[in-house]
């Protein structure tokens, strides 16, 4: 159906020409004032009908109808921020559906309430961290998206931005001889979509680049987010904290998926998953400083980030910005910066040593609680080792948000450390090292576990020397000062005078000689 006004039929000696496909969509943007709209962009050197090859006959109105209501989603949406949350939300619950997202049954949940609550007893025998507390929660893949999508959007945010302005500045570039787009000065050219404010998102063409960019990386953020949903068993498989407040979680579907196949019974690998989301949950909300911790190491790293313009150009250089998968793609092919800053070399090894130390730790502490009731837990456990160690969905989602890779690459020997500090000092001095940051082992400890405790002790007394040749300082320095005013005045041991008169010994005071 033509989108023409009704008092308009083109013909062959119309000014403008018959329309072509492209010419149509852009009569449906320009609205009222097409005709004049075209005459000017022809006399700038932009015919629409030269984006139709194949003129008329080639297009198809319904596939132009799919364009401008992906655009219209795209642009019309507002967003307060580098990631247009809204589009990141559709997206990512249509992909959470797309390969099935059944509702939890009834006896799902208490399937799952029994494995986690079974778990949290198993997990009091071998470490001193309580439970989290908080509700038991068997959740549908959509129920998942909906929990952790903020967190999500949070993470990625920094890097947004950048991608965000990087876009803006290359669309910029490629657009602005054809549509007028220029630096100082606004293009004459008005485009309007139904739904968006009067007056055209030409007429702040920056304003029309960054909501692009904002929409793009929210589809990108959805799409990760909705992948994840699909392969992820509760709320810490990625090894960050994704919600806000203490709570266990387990994705029945995704467990069974994971189950079949396997030699271990469906009820042993539940209650595997459940120990290691337990585990993780006790440490993510006992440990108060661990959850800003780790953000902070992102985002710091995520800020640093450069991106490579050259690279982003190239990509974008043959794609229509009316195919939305096209240009998630284009954002999806190496367009980070490959130079990371000695800063950023420094955010790295911590964050890749922290991530380490909690896969690490719970991968201890869930085989130690469950080898005395669980057959399968030896093969179990190695089987998650080795999908954490190839670069499971969370690894490839980051890769993709922020050219950063969460995968703890030292969980192993990470493990070998805290079964060495508990073998040594008990379950009690295991847990205790994540009292403080201070006390974390680094990557030289993940190198020699066997070393680390020499190293502490070494440490511990280096730290007491200091605090020895502090007091010393602090002490002589005070009997210095005593030396020097033995009466707490001025030194000389005779009383002084004062602002209100003479003292008691001063001539004229009217005291006796002795």
């Amino acid at each position: 159906m033509s989108s023409l006004p009704p008092d308009r039929t083109p013909g062959p000696d119309d000014p403008d020409g018959p329309d072509s496909g492209f010419e149509e969509l852009l009569r449906s943007m320009l609205g009222p004032g097409a005709d004049e709209a075209l005459r000017e962009l022809r006399a700038r050197g932009f015919d629409p009908a030269s984006l139709s090859a194949g003129g008329a006959s080639a297009v198809d109105p319904q596939m132009f109808q799919h364009v401008l209501a992906q655009v219209q989603r795209l642009l019309s949406t507002p967003t307060d921020g580098p990631v247009n949350t809204d589009v990141s939300h559709d997206v990512a619950r249509q992909v959470a559906v797309a390969e099935g997202d059944p509702s939890v049954t009834g006896t799902q949940e208490r399937e799952v309430t029994q494995a986690l609550s079974v778990a949290e007893l198993w997990l009091d025998a071998v470490t001193d961290l309580p439970p989290a507390g908080g509700r038991s929660h068997a959740w549908s893949r959509s129920e998942w998206v909906e929990q952790t999508l903020p967190a999500w959007n949070e993470l990625v945010a920094p890097v947004a931005s950048s991608v965000a302005e990087a876009l803006s500045t290359v669309l910029r570039d490629q657009l602005g001889d054809q549509f007028g787009i220029e630096d100082d000065a606004p293009p004459a050219i008005g485009f309007q979509l139904p739904g968006l404010p009067a007056g055209g998102l030409g007429s702040d063409p920056a304003a029309l680049m960054q909501r692009l960019g904002s929409a793009v990386f929210g589809m990108q953020v959805g799409q990760a987010a909705g992948t994840l949903s699909r392969d992820v068993f509760g709320a810490t498989d990625v090894g960050l904290p994704l919600l806000d407040r203490p709570a266990t979680v387990l994705l029945p579907t995704n467990v069974t998926a994971f189950s079949e196949g396997l030699d271990a019974p469906a009820e042993e690998v539940r209650l595997f998953l459940a120990l290691r989301e337990a585990a993780h949950a006790r440490l993510f909300t006992h440990v108060s400083w661990l959850r800003g911790h780790l953000r902070g190491l992102v985002d710091a790293y995520a800020r640093g980030i450069t991106i490579d313009l050259e690279a982003l150009e190239s990509q974008l250089t043959d794609v229509d910005l009316a195919d939305t998968d096209a240009l998630q793609r284009a954002l999806s092919g190496g367009v980070f910066g490959l130079q990371n800053t000695p800063e950023q070399q420094a955010t790295l090894l911590r964050l890749e040593t922290t991530l380490a130390l909690v896969e690490g730790w719970v991968d201890e502490v869930t085989a130690t609680a469950a080898l005395p009731h669980l057959p399968h837990a030896v093969p179990l456990r190695e089987m998650l080792r080795r999908r954490r160690a190839a670069g499971g969905p969370a690894e490839h989602t980051f890769s993709t948000l922020v050219g950063l890779e969460l995968r703890p690459r030292r969980s192993r020997d990470a493990a070998a450390l805290w079964a060495l500090i508990a073998a040594q000092s008990g379950a009690p001095a295991r847990d205790g090292v994540w009292d403080h940051p201070d006390l974390l082992p680094d990557a030289t400890d993940l190198d020699d576990p066997a070393g680390y405790a020499g190293r502490r002790d070494a440490a511990r007394a280096e730290e007491a020397d200091v605090d020895k040749a502090l007091e010393e300082i602090f002490r002589a320095a005070g009997e210095d000062a005593a030396a020097e005013d033995p009466d707490g005045e001025d030194g000389s041991g005779d009383a002084t005078r004062d602002d209100d008169g003479p003292t008691d010994d001063a001539p004229g005071s009217g005291s006796s000689p002795a």
